[in-house]
């Protein structure tokens, strides 16, 4: 059984290697995973300790958020993917760790010289050293931990900084490289602005809260919980993957971490109750990236979110219910149909957790409540991600299977800073683009040329701000191209008029279903991966279910109402009500099935039908929508009807 377990493990690590930048670290550190061991645990405790008592300075907490996640991936991520199987770690890679150690505590040491007196008097030589340095250590990084697309968008902005007087249309007079790498390097507007003053403090917190859940086997509990709430239905398989991916995914912040760790279970069990392989990988993509738009916790993008807005993160969590639940009751029709299409009842009453079982488990469930009720009273995300970490921990102890060891305690420290390196890199780079666009008005100048280049039509600039997201995310991470396109995209739309909250959550959305979007859907080919199923046919099918994701921006955006703006009952209920029914009959038409095998002209209207349901703030268009879907449904149903009497006869 333990064998079985370790194969089930190295075949996780394997997909996840080949498929997320992020995984793909040293197995075999020899001698050096003691160091590496102790290096990360003390950054957990370090974590937690700023959390209970207070953060330092931002700059100072940052420095060291960034020098021990930098020393970190210099030791655990090797200079090329091919050398993780290689014993040990080399030795350049030692010098590297030691020097970004160095150059970001460098910082901490002389705090008081370099954001006073050196602002004033100058920067001494040495000091233009380490931040030149230290910007090169955070690239590599960087590559390293998340890969090369974030890197060349962060140093094309560098070049820009330097060089930005030949850019025509987007010039500006350009700044010498002795001022810009101490302004990128030693001021809480750049690597150290936002993006990293909030994953030293919030997001770390929550990162580790998602590894709590996961070695406590809080995380099961939630694969049984919805396995039992769905599984009996028909396609009861796909709806209790799709239920159970939402629940690890909002903890979890990676598309592509919890596909593979769902998947691994889900994915077979969805092929044994009939369902295709690309379609079983498609569905746990699809409800594993949209884990980082449901709330509580959401991605870490959402952190960031709430500082850039002004909106408290209590409330932002509220914001995102409707929009989440509308995009994955897009996702469970899709499986629905798929099921119904096919034939594929539910699971037998016996193969269901037992529901007493379940009962006796229910206080796994107090973490979660606990976050929720912290951050709905009012308290900071920090109170509630420390609080959620502490209720865990206890809660672990109620049972033999949950409680953790002293070793095993040990371990998961080490594991909560192992899962935050990539998101303390790509927040850092992203901050060298937000320090760039700050500093030489960029963000305007583009927001400026979308408007202009959209000739001022509205839909048009939400089309081209969306590819801008997509495309970005095909490369970077969610909260890295959060960071940029809230930088350079959303200003675009506000400065149209969308309220702010509606501008970030649109670019956010787009940013998080690159991962499901051919030809880079990293998501869908991990699941692919665990299916034996084509990866492209997977990508395209994990597009089709969530298509959800591709509408629900444009109707916050024109109705701001579904993502609470100025929001009653009365505003709020009909244009949720129709989204719902449009949500399915959009679904139908993408899987081809509504009551029966739709013709192409039903499958069309279909289509039609779901568009005008969600059409904002027009109920003659939204009544047309209803209208029309009643005409399909009468034909199905009685065309149905005339098939079954004719099979019967």
């Amino acid at each position: 059984m333990a064998e079985n377990n370790n194969k089930e493990l190295e075949k996780e690590q394997e997909l996840l290697a080949k498929y997320d930048k992020e995984s793909a670290y040293r197995q075999a550190l020899g001698k050096w995973g003691w160091i590496v061991a102790v290096i990360a645990i003390s950054m957990t405790f370090f974590h937690l300790y700023t959390a209970f008592v207070g953060p330092y300075r931002s700059m100072i907490q940052g420095a060291i958020h960034v020098g021990a996640g930098l020393a970190l991936i210099f030791l655990l991520y090797p200079v090329k993917r091919t050398l993780i199987q290689r014993p040990g770690v080399a030795w350049y890679d030692i010098v590297l760790a030691g020097l970004a150690l160095y150059v970001n505590f460098y910082l901490v040491w002389n705090y008081e010289r370099l954001t006073t007196r050196a602002i004033v008097f100058g920067f001494e030589t040495i000091d233009i050293i380490v931040a030149t340095l230290g910007i090169v250590l955070v690239l590599e990084g960087t590559r390293r931990a998340v890969g090369l697309p974030i890197v060349i968008i962060a140093s094309a902005a560098l070049a820009y900084g330097v060089w930005g007087q030949g850019i025509p249309h987007f010039g500006h007079a350009g700044f010498d490289w002795s001022v810009l790498s101490v302004r990128m390097y030693f001021s809480s507007s750049a690597i150290f602005g936002t993006p990293i003053q909030i994953s030293s403090t919030f997001i770390f917190l929550f990162l580790f809260f998602g590894v709590m859940l996961v070695h406590t086997g809080i995380g099961k509990f939630f694969n049984d919980l919805a396995f039992r709430a769905t599984g009996k239905y028909t396609g009861g398989t796909g709806k209790a993957a799709v239920t159970a991916s939402a629940l690890q995914g909002m903890v979890t912040g990676s598309s592509v971490a919890n596909t593979v760790a769902s998947g691994s279970f889900t994915i077979p069990m969805m092929k044994r109750a009939g369902f295709r392989p690309e379609f079983a990988a498609a569905s746990e993509a699809s409800a594993s990236t949209g884990g980082q738009i449901m709330p509580p916790i959401m991605g870490a993008a959402a952190f960031i979110m709430a500082e850039y807005t002004g909106t408290p993160y209590s409330q932002i969590i509220i914001i995102a219910i409707i929009p989440a639940l509308l995009y994955f009751s897009g996702v469970m029709m899709g499986v629905h149909f798929e099921a119904k299409k096919h034939n594929i009842l539910g699971l037998p009453k016996e193969q269901l957790p037992p529901i007493k079982g379940l009962l006796k488990k229910l206080d796994l469930i107090l973490p979660l409540v606990a976050i929720i009720g912290i951050l709905l009273a009012g308290y900071t995300p920090t109170f509630a991600g420390l609080a959620g970490i502490a209720t865990a921990f206890i809660v672990s102890f109620f049972r033999k299977d949950t409680r953790l060891g002293f070793w095993k305690i040990l371990y998961v420290l080490e594991q909560g800073a192992r899962v935050a390196l990539p998101v303390i890199a790509a927040c850092a780079s992203a901050g060298i683009v937000v320090g760039i666009v700050t500093m030489t008005g960029l963000g305007g100048k583009i927001a400026g040329g979308i408007l202009d280049l959209a000739g001022g039509s509205f839909f048009l600039i939400l089309f081209f701000t969306m590819l801008a997201c997509i495309l970005l995310g095909m490369g970077l991470p969610t909260t890295a191209n959060y960071v940029v396109t809230a930088s350079m995209a959303a200003p675009a739309l506000i400065m149209f008029g969308v309220p702010d909250i509606a501008a970030h959550m649109f670019v956010f959305y787009f940013g998080i279903v690159a991962d499901i979007t051919p030809p880079v859907c990293l998501a869908a080919y991990a699941g692919a991966g665990i299916a034996r199923a084509n990866p492209m046919k997977s990508g395209v099918t994990a597009l089709k279910l969530a298509i959800a994701a591709f509408i629900i921006p444009y109707a916050f955006v024109y109705n701001p109402v579904l993502v609470l703006q100025d929001a009653t009952f009365t505003t709020l209920l009909p244009p949720l009500v129709t989204a719902f029914i449009g949500m399915m009959a959009i679904s139908a038409g993408m899987m081809n099935y509504y009551i029966t095998n739709p013709k192409l002209i039903e499958r069309l209207a279909l289509f039609v039908a779901g568009i005008m349901l969600i059409y904002p703030g027009n109920l003659m268009v939204s009544f047309g929508g209803i209208g029309l879907l009643a005409a399909i449904t009468v034909i199905q149903t009685l065309r149905k009807k005339t098939t079954v009497t004719n099979t019967q006869s």
